[in-house]
């Protein structure tokens, strides 16, 4: 509420308290080639903003009145939304904090100036990190945050909520929301079906967004009726694929098999019109789907790819890279024909994304960047997410959709954010070169507008030094 406050306050003070012919203002981003994301057509122009809002976009003389105090010329560069990645975690105890919070200028030196957290064990200090940005106090990307997650007891990762009944559930979510978050995060390590449908169901009467990972003892037709506002991840798409997957989830439910015994059915039983209802089901609920294809092809290839030379690496301390070990050793001392069931996973699920796409369902694209997480390095991973959502066959138009755009209608925040446009918070990226010719494009930046600090390229070099 305090950003569209002052968005409005701004535009009242500067058109009706100001003489019409000296409109001071704080910024012009002059003469570029303007991306819109709604229909991915280029128009060249200006664009005018002051108190982090945007108050207008065209050409020099249809705003004679307006005197922006600083101009950025955009001449032969590109601009568009700042990037959203709607998939991050800060996370891995007290002694990780000042790793986490290095995530902040990351995020902004890779032009990314909105994430979706969802949901770690530092709520505290994100929550801290969180009003400071909004307060602009603080420089870094706005946080849309899930606070912890529901889990079931004895849950995998720390900080988590358990819940296992009505009552439980209801105290989970009556203490999300007395921290403020913005959405509701679902695991699935030891959450029972029940609890699971119904922290579903009271969060969406609440009128809270939820997203999640989902257990297999729970049918996805199910999940998705209830209210699941997002699905985490390819692997539970995936099963609503399956011919069997009433039986698999009867089997599951029953303690009979786990999750990879299930999966290994799953791969047996995928069927062509399994998924077509599937996916008329998720176009139906308006059910967003968070693919996350670098880690799952970073994650499946760790027992082959070196990663020593990273240069990202330099950025985190010792304590920080030694979470990334235990994915690694499952990695390498895992069977042969579990090496070779990851990397079939990895190509079936480029595939089925790209039948997602083709099928109308809306996607986000999320890096799953974070401690644990080997290799997935804030900022630079939002990139790689797009170039294989485009590897996997999607437009580059496509994939920067599914970051900035996508993730602002998920979130309910179009209003705000998404496109540019008059009104709109004046989150802006600008490129060297065009991304929709070449989604690689998008890692050239030129300069990065956060609401109303501008950072050129030697502001992000510092951010990155620092």
């Amino acid at each position: 509420m305090r950003i569209t406050f002052f968005k409005y306050i701004s535009l009242f003070f500067l058109f009706f308290h100001c003489t019409p012919n000296s409109i001071e203002i704080d910024l012009v981003v002059a003469n570029g080639s303007l991306i819109h994301l709604e229909d991915g057509s280029i128009s060249k122009g200006n664009i005018y903003v002051n108190n982090g809002v945007i108050l207008g976009v065209g050409e020099a003389k249809e705003f004679p009145n307006l005197n922006p105090r600083k101009e950025l010329d955009a001449s032969d560069k590109y601009v568009l939304p700042g990037f959203w990645d709607n998939h991050v975690h800060f996370r891995g105890g007290i002694g990780l904090v000042k790793d986490n919070k290095k995530f902040l200028d990351l995020f902004l030196a890779n032009g990314i100036t909105t994430v979706r957290d969802a949901g770690g064990d530092l709520a505290t200090e994100v929550l801290t990190w969180r009003t400071a940005i909004n307060n602009k106090t603080m420089l870094g990307p706005t946080i849309f945050t899930a606070g912890p997650k529901i889990d079931g007891p004895n849950p995998t990762w720390e900080g988590s909520l358990e819940v296992t009944n009505e009552m439980e559930v209801a105290k989970a979510l009556d203490s999300l929301g007395g921290l403020q978050i913005d959405f509701v995060k679902l695991y699935d390590s030891k959450i029972s079906s029940e609890a699971y449908l119904l922290a579903i169901k009271e969060a969406t009467k609440r009128g809270y967004i939820t997203s999640g990972h989902m257990p297999y003892s729970v049918s996805f037709q199910e999940a998705v009726k209830t209210g699941l506002g997002a699905t985490e991840h390819l692997y539970y798409v995936f099963k609503g694929c399956s011919s069997k997957e009433q039986e698999i989830t009867d089997l599951v439910d029953a303690g009979e098999i786990g999750f990879w015994e299930a999966l290994q059915e799953l791969l047996k039983s995928y069927d062509e019109e399994s998924a077509e209802r599937t996916f008329e089901l998720l176009k139906k609920h308006q059910t967003f789907v968070v693919p996350t294809l670098h880690i799952m092809h970073t994650l499946s290839y760790l027992d082959e790819e070196d990663h020593a030379s990273d240069k990202y690496l330099k950025y985190f301390s010792p304590a920080f890279i030694k979470t990334y070990q235990r994915r690694i050793n499952a990695a390498v001392n895992a069977s042969e024909e579990n090496k070779k069931s990851r990397k079939s996973l990895d190509s079936i699920f480029r595939s089925l994304n790209s039948k997602l796409d083709h099928a109308g369902v809306s996607l986000l694209a999320g890096s799953d960047c974070g401690a644990y997480n080997s290799y997935i390095y804030p900022g630079i991973s939002l990139h790689k997410e797009m170039a294989a959502l485009v590897q996997s066959g999607l437009s580059p138009l496509q994939a920067l959709r599914t970051s900035t755009f996508n993730g602002a209608i998920f979130l309910k925040k179009e209003g705000d954010y998404g496109s540019i446009a008059k009104g709109k918070i004046s989150d802006l990226v600008i490129l060297n070169a065009n991304p929709l010719e070449n989604i690689e494009n998008s890692e050239d930046i030129y300069a990065v507008l956060k609401g109303e600090q501008l950072l050129q390229k030697q502001d992000l070099q510092k951010l990155l030094s620092n």
